[in-house]
Protein backbone atom coordinates (compact mmCIF):
# COMPACT_ATOMS: atom_id res chain seq x y z
CA UNK A 1 0.00 0.00 0.00
CA UNK A 2 2.76 2.41 0.98
CA UNK A 3 4.66 1.45 -2.16
CA UNK A 4 1.67 2.25 -4.35
CA UNK A 5 1.29 5.65 -2.65
CA UNK A 6 4.96 6.42 -3.27
CA UNK A 7 4.63 5.47 -6.96
CA UNK A 8 1.51 7.62 -7.37
CA UNK A 9 3.21 10.52 -5.66
CA UNK A 10 6.25 10.19 -7.89
CA UNK A 11 4.08 10.13 -11.02
CA UNK A 12 2.23 13.22 -9.84
CA UNK A 13 5.56 14.94 -9.18
CA UNK A 14 6.77 14.15 -12.72
CA UNK A 15 3.55 15.59 -14.18
CA UNK A 16 3.90 18.75 -12.09
CA UNK A 17 7.54 19.14 -13.09
CA UNK A 18 6.73 18.72 -16.79
CA UNK A 19 3.90 21.21 -16.47
CA UNK A 20 6.25 23.62 -14.79
CA UNK A 21 8.85 23.17 -17.54
CA UNK A 22 6.26 23.96 -20.18
CA UNK A 23 5.06 27.06 -18.31
CA UNK A 24 8.61 28.31 -17.70
CA UNK A 25 9.62 27.57 -21.30
CA UNK A 26 6.56 29.38 -22.55
CA UNK A 27 7.32 32.41 -20.41
CA UNK A 28 10.95 32.34 -21.53
CA UNK A 29 9.98 32.11 -25.18
CA UNK A 30 7.53 34.97 -24.81
CA UNK A 31 10.19 37.14 -23.23
CA UNK A 32 12.72 36.25 -25.93
CA UNK A 33 10.34 36.93 -28.78
CA UNK A 34 9.35 40.30 -27.34
CA UNK A 35 12.85 41.47 -26.45
CA UNK A 36 15.14 40.05 -29.12
CA UNK A 37 15.01 40.24 -32.90
CA UNK A 38 14.32 36.82 -34.35
CA UNK A 39 17.25 35.00 -35.95
CA UNK A 40 15.15 32.93 -38.31
CA UNK A 41 12.12 34.02 -40.19
CA UNK A 42 8.63 33.70 -38.79
CA UNK A 43 9.20 31.20 -35.97
CA UNK A 44 6.05 30.34 -34.08
CA UNK A 45 4.87 33.12 -31.75
CA UNK A 46 4.07 31.89 -28.20
CA UNK A 47 1.26 34.45 -27.94
CA UNK A 48 -0.61 32.95 -30.88
CA UNK A 49 -3.34 30.38 -30.48
CA UNK A 50 -5.29 29.34 -27.41
CA UNK A 51 -3.86 29.56 -23.90
CA UNK A 52 -5.38 26.28 -22.93
CA UNK A 53 -2.86 23.65 -21.95
CA UNK A 54 -3.90 21.09 -24.56
CA UNK A 55 -1.70 18.28 -25.92
CA UNK A 56 -1.54 20.13 -29.26
CA UNK A 57 -0.32 23.34 -27.64
CA UNK A 58 2.17 21.49 -25.48
CA UNK A 59 3.56 19.72 -28.57
CA UNK A 60 3.77 23.00 -30.49
CA UNK A 61 5.72 24.62 -27.63
CA UNK A 62 8.13 21.72 -27.38
CA UNK A 63 8.73 21.74 -31.17
CA UNK A 64 9.29 25.50 -31.17
CA UNK A 65 11.72 25.22 -28.29
CA UNK A 66 13.60 22.39 -30.01
CA UNK A 67 13.86 24.43 -33.20
CA UNK A 68 14.99 27.46 -31.21
CA UNK A 69 18.04 25.55 -30.03
CA UNK A 70 18.95 24.62 -33.63
CA UNK A 71 18.34 27.93 -35.37
CA UNK A 72 21.92 28.32 -36.54
CA UNK A 73 21.77 24.98 -38.37
CA UNK A 74 18.88 26.25 -40.49
CA UNK A 75 21.23 28.62 -42.28
CA UNK A 76 23.92 26.06 -43.11
CA UNK A 77 23.41 24.88 -46.71
CA UNK A 78 24.21 21.38 -47.89
CA UNK A 79 26.99 22.65 -50.17
CA UNK A 80 28.31 25.58 -52.20
CA UNK A 81 27.16 24.72 -55.72
CA UNK A 82 24.63 27.39 -56.84
CA UNK A 83 23.58 25.56 -60.02
CA UNK A 84 19.88 24.65 -59.89
CA UNK A 85 18.76 21.04 -60.18
CA UNK A 86 15.30 19.63 -60.74
CA UNK A 87 13.22 18.26 -57.85
CA UNK A 88 9.69 16.92 -58.25
CA UNK A 89 7.02 16.56 -55.56
CA UNK A 90 4.25 14.08 -56.23
CA UNK A 91 0.60 14.78 -55.34
CA UNK A 92 -0.25 13.76 -51.78
CA UNK A 93 3.37 13.13 -50.76
CA UNK A 94 3.81 13.63 -46.98
CA UNK A 95 6.24 16.30 -45.79
CA UNK A 96 8.44 13.77 -43.95
CA UNK A 97 8.95 11.82 -47.17
CA UNK A 98 9.76 15.02 -49.04
CA UNK A 99 12.31 15.90 -46.35
CA UNK A 100 13.94 12.48 -46.66
CA UNK A 101 14.18 12.75 -50.45
CA UNK A 102 15.65 16.25 -50.21
CA UNK A 103 18.39 14.88 -47.96
CA UNK A 104 19.02 11.93 -50.27
CA UNK A 105 19.24 14.28 -53.27
CA UNK A 106 21.82 16.50 -51.59
CA UNK A 107 19.69 19.57 -50.88
CA UNK A 108 19.46 19.48 -47.04
CA UNK A 109 21.81 18.12 -44.41
CA UNK A 110 19.22 16.92 -41.91
CA UNK A 111 15.80 15.66 -43.01
CA UNK A 112 14.44 15.73 -39.44
CA UNK A 113 15.46 19.36 -38.99
CA UNK A 114 13.85 20.31 -42.29
CA UNK A 115 10.63 18.53 -41.32
CA UNK A 116 10.73 20.21 -37.90
CA UNK A 117 11.06 23.63 -39.53
CA UNK A 118 8.10 22.92 -41.80
CA UNK A 119 5.91 21.88 -38.84
CA UNK A 120 6.82 24.82 -36.61
CA UNK A 121 6.34 27.32 -39.44
CA UNK A 122 3.19 25.47 -40.56
CA UNK A 123 4.64 25.33 -44.07
CA UNK A 124 4.03 21.61 -44.42
CA UNK A 125 0.38 22.36 -45.12
CA UNK A 126 1.12 24.48 -48.22
CA UNK A 127 3.72 22.42 -50.07
CA UNK A 128 2.66 22.12 -53.70
CA UNK A 129 3.01 19.14 -55.95
CA UNK A 130 4.96 19.92 -59.10
CA UNK A 131 8.39 20.76 -60.45
CA UNK A 132 10.99 22.82 -58.60
CA UNK A 133 14.55 23.96 -59.24
CA UNK A 134 16.71 23.83 -56.10
CA UNK A 135 20.40 24.27 -55.37
CA UNK A 136 22.57 22.78 -52.66
CA UNK A 137 23.67 26.31 -51.73
CA UNK A 138 20.12 27.14 -50.53
CA UNK A 139 19.33 27.19 -46.81
CA UNK A 140 16.46 25.30 -45.19
CA UNK A 141 14.20 28.40 -44.99
CA UNK A 142 14.93 29.18 -48.67
CA UNK A 143 14.07 25.66 -49.78
CA UNK A 144 10.93 25.60 -47.65
CA UNK A 145 9.73 28.84 -49.24
CA UNK A 146 10.55 27.57 -52.73
CA UNK A 147 8.37 24.51 -52.17
CA UNK A 148 5.33 26.68 -51.48
CA UNK A 149 4.81 27.37 -55.19
CA UNK A 150 5.63 25.03 -58.06
CA UNK A 151 7.28 26.42 -61.15
CA UNK A 152 5.17 27.16 -64.20
CA UNK A 153 4.72 24.01 -66.22
CA UNK A 154 5.95 25.77 -69.38
CA UNK A 155 8.39 28.56 -70.16
CA UNK A 156 9.22 30.59 -73.27
CA UNK A 157 12.86 30.32 -74.35
CA UNK A 158 14.43 32.26 -77.23
CA UNK A 159 17.37 30.69 -79.06
CA UNK A 160 19.11 33.43 -81.11
CA UNK A 161 20.66 32.86 -84.52
CA UNK A 162 24.35 31.99 -84.32
CA UNK A 163 24.25 30.28 -80.90
CA UNK A 164 26.47 27.22 -80.55
CA UNK A 165 25.14 24.12 -78.79
CA UNK A 166 26.78 25.00 -75.46
CA UNK A 167 25.10 28.41 -75.41
CA UNK A 168 21.75 26.81 -76.16
CA UNK A 169 22.30 24.29 -73.35
CA UNK A 170 23.13 27.08 -70.89
CA UNK A 171 20.00 29.02 -71.83
CA UNK A 172 17.81 25.94 -71.44
CA UNK A 173 19.29 25.24 -68.00
CA UNK A 174 18.88 28.88 -66.94
CA UNK A 175 15.18 28.59 -67.77
CA UNK A 176 14.82 25.33 -65.81
CA UNK A 177 14.07 23.26 -68.91
CA UNK A 178 16.81 20.64 -68.73
CA UNK A 179 20.28 20.10 -67.30
CA UNK A 180 22.88 21.48 -69.71
CA UNK A 181 25.15 18.43 -69.71
CA UNK A 182 22.26 16.06 -70.28
CA UNK A 183 21.17 18.11 -73.27
CA UNK A 184 24.69 18.42 -74.68
CA UNK A 185 25.31 14.68 -74.44
CA UNK A 186 22.28 14.06 -76.64
CA UNK A 187 23.36 16.77 -79.11
CA UNK A 188 26.92 15.45 -79.39
CA UNK A 189 25.97 11.76 -79.50
CA UNK A 190 22.60 11.65 -81.26
CA UNK A 191 23.06 8.29 -82.95
CA UNK A 192 21.28 6.48 -80.11
CA UNK A 193 18.20 8.70 -80.30
CA UNK A 194 15.15 7.09 -81.88
CA UNK A 195 13.90 10.43 -83.20
CA UNK A 196 16.82 10.65 -85.64
CA UNK A 197 14.96 8.41 -88.09
CA UNK A 198 12.07 10.88 -88.26
CA UNK A 199 13.96 13.55 -90.22
CA UNK A 200 15.00 13.23 -93.84
CA UNK A 201 17.47 16.13 -93.59
CA UNK A 202 19.53 14.16 -91.04
CA UNK A 203 19.96 11.09 -93.24
CA UNK A 204 23.43 12.04 -94.47
CA UNK A 205 24.91 12.58 -90.99
CA UNK A 206 28.06 10.54 -90.44
CA UNK A 207 28.39 8.36 -87.31
CA UNK A 208 30.53 10.97 -85.55
CA UNK A 209 28.41 14.01 -86.47
CA UNK A 210 26.47 15.96 -83.85
CA UNK A 211 23.23 17.93 -84.13
CA UNK A 212 25.15 21.21 -84.09
CA UNK A 213 23.65 23.46 -86.76
CA UNK A 214 20.22 21.81 -86.77
CA UNK A 215 18.91 23.29 -83.49
CA UNK A 216 16.81 25.84 -85.30
CA UNK A 217 16.93 29.34 -83.74
CA UNK A 218 13.49 30.54 -82.66
CA UNK A 219 11.31 31.16 -79.60
CA UNK A 220 10.00 27.94 -78.09
CA UNK A 221 7.54 26.96 -75.39
CA UNK A 222 9.27 24.22 -73.40
CA UNK A 223 8.09 22.27 -70.35
CA UNK A 224 9.82 23.05 -67.09
CA UNK A 225 11.92 20.09 -65.98
CA UNK A 226 11.54 18.27 -69.29
CA UNK A 227 11.47 14.50 -68.99
CA UNK A 228 14.39 14.11 -71.40
CA UNK A 229 16.45 15.78 -74.13
CA UNK A 230 14.41 14.08 -76.86
CA UNK A 231 11.39 16.23 -76.02
CA UNK A 232 13.42 19.44 -76.37
CA UNK A 233 15.31 18.31 -79.47
CA UNK A 234 12.10 17.22 -81.18
CA UNK A 235 10.73 20.78 -80.97
CA UNK A 236 13.87 22.22 -82.57
CA UNK A 237 14.17 19.54 -85.24
CA UNK A 238 10.46 19.75 -86.07
CA UNK A 239 10.93 23.49 -86.55
CA UNK A 240 13.93 22.88 -88.83
CA UNK A 241 11.85 20.40 -90.81
CA UNK A 242 9.01 22.90 -91.23
CA UNK A 243 11.18 25.92 -92.03
CA UNK A 244 13.97 24.30 -94.07
CA UNK A 245 13.63 20.55 -94.48
CA UNK A 246 15.59 18.36 -96.86
CA UNK A 247 14.37 20.40 -99.84
CA UNK A 248 15.82 23.57 -98.36
CA UNK A 249 19.26 21.97 -98.22
CA UNK A 250 19.46 21.22 -101.93
CA UNK A 251 18.62 22.60 -105.36
CA UNK A 252 20.25 26.01 -104.98
CA UNK A 253 22.91 27.68 -107.10
CA UNK A 254 25.76 27.20 -104.61
CA UNK A 255 26.65 23.70 -105.72
CA UNK A 256 26.69 22.34 -102.17
CA UNK A 257 23.88 20.72 -100.21
CA UNK A 258 22.95 18.84 -97.07
CA UNK A 259 25.39 18.82 -94.17
CA UNK A 260 27.98 20.83 -96.11
CA UNK A 261 25.47 23.59 -96.78
CA UNK A 262 24.53 23.84 -93.09
CA UNK A 263 28.23 23.87 -92.16
CA UNK A 264 28.96 26.81 -94.45
CA UNK A 265 25.71 28.56 -93.49
CA UNK A 266 26.75 28.44 -89.84
CA UNK A 267 29.99 30.28 -90.74
CA UNK A 268 28.06 32.85 -92.76
CA UNK A 269 25.72 33.33 -89.78
CA UNK A 270 28.63 34.09 -87.48
CA UNK A 271 30.29 36.47 -89.97
CA UNK A 272 27.32 38.44 -91.32
CA UNK A 273 25.49 41.17 -89.45
CA UNK A 274 23.61 42.93 -92.23
CA UNK A 275 21.11 40.93 -94.25
CA UNK A 276 22.24 42.30 -97.61
CA UNK A 277 25.80 41.07 -96.98
CA UNK A 278 24.97 37.43 -96.28
CA UNK A 279 24.89 36.40 -99.98
CA UNK A 280 28.14 38.33 -100.58
CA UNK A 281 29.96 36.65 -97.69
CA UNK A 282 28.66 33.28 -98.83
CA UNK A 283 30.02 33.99 -102.31
CA UNK A 284 33.52 34.68 -100.93
CA UNK A 285 33.67 31.33 -99.14
CA UNK A 286 32.24 29.45 -102.11
CA UNK A 287 34.81 31.07 -104.43
CA UNK A 288 37.51 29.83 -102.08
CA UNK A 289 36.02 26.34 -101.88
CA UNK A 290 35.88 26.24 -105.67
CA UNK A 291 39.58 27.22 -105.79
CA UNK A 292 38.98 30.30 -107.92
CA UNK A 293 40.95 32.58 -105.59
CA UNK A 294 44.55 32.27 -106.72
CA UNK A 295 45.80 34.71 -104.08
CA UNK A 296 44.63 32.38 -101.31
CA UNK A 297 46.78 29.46 -102.45
CA UNK A 298 44.24 26.67 -102.19
CA UNK A 299 40.76 26.11 -100.75
CA UNK A 300 41.46 27.65 -97.35
CA UNK A 301 38.40 29.47 -95.98
CA UNK A 302 40.45 31.36 -93.37
CA UNK A 303 37.21 31.97 -91.46
CA UNK A 304 37.77 33.52 -88.05
CA UNK A 305 34.58 32.06 -86.47
CA UNK A 306 35.76 28.49 -87.04
CA UNK A 307 38.87 29.14 -84.94
CA UNK A 308 36.85 31.03 -82.34
CA UNK A 309 34.60 27.97 -82.11
CA UNK A 310 37.56 25.62 -81.71
CA UNK A 311 39.16 27.74 -79.01
CA UNK A 312 35.96 28.60 -77.14
CA UNK A 313 35.56 27.71 -73.47
CA UNK A 314 32.92 28.11 -70.79
CA UNK A 315 32.19 31.80 -70.30
CA UNK A 316 34.07 32.65 -73.50
CA UNK A 317 32.48 30.50 -76.18
CA UNK A 318 33.69 32.73 -79.03
CA UNK A 319 37.38 33.29 -78.36
CA UNK A 320 38.91 36.53 -79.61
CA UNK A 321 42.69 36.73 -80.20
CA UNK A 322 44.85 39.74 -79.45
CA UNK A 323 46.27 39.68 -82.98
CA UNK A 324 45.14 38.19 -86.29
CA UNK A 325 48.30 36.09 -86.41
CA UNK A 326 47.08 34.06 -83.42
CA UNK A 327 44.41 32.41 -85.56
CA UNK A 328 47.05 30.37 -87.39
CA UNK A 329 48.45 29.04 -84.08
CA UNK A 330 45.35 27.13 -82.92
CA UNK A 331 45.66 23.40 -83.55
CA UNK A 332 42.25 22.07 -84.52
CA UNK A 333 40.49 20.47 -87.48
CA UNK A 334 38.11 23.44 -87.22
CA UNK A 335 40.98 25.86 -87.92
CA UNK A 336 40.29 26.81 -91.53
CA UNK A 337 43.56 28.75 -91.65
CA UNK A 338 45.48 25.47 -91.28
CA UNK A 339 43.11 23.01 -92.98
CA UNK A 340 41.63 23.49 -96.45
CA UNK A 341 37.96 23.13 -97.25
CA UNK A 342 35.06 23.06 -94.83
CA UNK A 343 35.52 22.28 -91.12
CA UNK A 344 34.24 18.89 -89.83
CA UNK A 345 30.76 20.27 -89.14
CA UNK A 346 28.63 23.32 -88.33
CA UNK A 347 29.83 25.73 -85.67
CA UNK A 348 26.47 27.26 -84.72
CA UNK A 349 22.76 27.32 -85.52
CA UNK A 350 22.20 29.32 -88.71
CA UNK A 351 18.92 31.11 -89.28
CA UNK A 352 16.77 30.87 -92.38
CA UNK A 353 18.38 33.95 -94.00
CA UNK A 354 21.91 32.56 -93.65
CA UNK A 355 20.82 29.17 -95.01
CA UNK A 356 19.12 30.74 -98.02
CA UNK A 357 22.08 33.08 -98.68
CA UNK A 358 24.41 30.07 -98.69
CA UNK A 359 22.07 28.05 -100.88
CA UNK A 360 21.72 30.89 -103.40
CA UNK A 361 24.70 33.24 -102.95
CA UNK A 362 25.55 36.33 -104.96
CA UNK A 363 27.56 35.68 -108.10
CA UNK A 364 30.80 37.59 -107.49
CA UNK A 365 34.57 37.35 -107.95
CA UNK A 366 35.23 38.39 -104.35
CA UNK A 367 37.85 36.42 -102.46
CA UNK A 368 38.28 38.64 -99.38
CA UNK A 369 36.19 40.73 -97.00
CA UNK A 370 37.01 42.89 -94.00
CA UNK A 371 34.90 44.39 -91.20
CA UNK A 372 34.75 48.18 -91.42
CA UNK A 373 33.53 48.78 -87.88
CA UNK A 374 30.46 50.55 -89.25
CA UNK A 375 27.34 48.83 -87.88
CA UNK A 376 28.68 45.40 -88.71
CA UNK A 377 29.34 46.14 -92.35
CA UNK A 378 32.19 44.77 -94.49
CA UNK A 379 34.26 45.84 -97.46
CA UNK A 380 34.95 43.26 -100.18
CA UNK A 381 37.94 42.69 -102.47
CA UNK A 382 38.87 40.46 -105.41
CA UNK A 383 42.65 40.43 -104.99
CA UNK A 384 45.06 40.27 -102.08
CA UNK A 385 46.53 43.65 -103.07
CA UNK A 386 43.11 45.24 -102.88
CA UNK A 387 42.47 43.49 -99.55
CA UNK A 388 45.76 44.81 -98.14
CA UNK A 389 44.78 48.35 -99.14
CA UNK A 390 41.50 47.89 -97.27
CA UNK A 391 43.48 46.78 -94.24
CA UNK A 392 45.40 50.06 -94.26
CA UNK A 393 42.34 52.18 -95.08
CA UNK A 394 40.41 50.82 -92.09
CA UNK A 395 43.23 50.97 -89.56
CA UNK A 396 44.35 47.33 -89.57
CA UNK A 397 47.91 46.10 -89.65
CA UNK A 398 48.50 43.75 -92.64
Amino acid sequence: MLLNLIRAGFLLLVIVVLWGVVIVSRAHLTEQFLAVEKQSEALIDPDEGEDALTPENIEAQILALTLRFREEELLIPFGEDPRPRAFTINPGEPARYIAARLAAAGFVRDADLFNLYLRVEKLDRNIEAGNFMLAESMTIPEIARELQQARFEEVLVTIPEGFRAEEIAERLAANFVIDSERFLTAVRQPQGLALLDDYEFLKDLSPGDSLEGYLFPDTYRFPVNASGPELVLASMLDNFENRVGADGLSGGSSGISGHELITLASIVEREAVQDDERPLIASVYLNRLNNTCSDVGGTYLQADPTVQYAKGTTGNWWWKPQTIQEYAQVESLYNTYLHPGLPPGPIASPGLRAIEATRNPSQTSYCFFLATGDEGRHVFAQTLAEHDRNFLNYGYQP
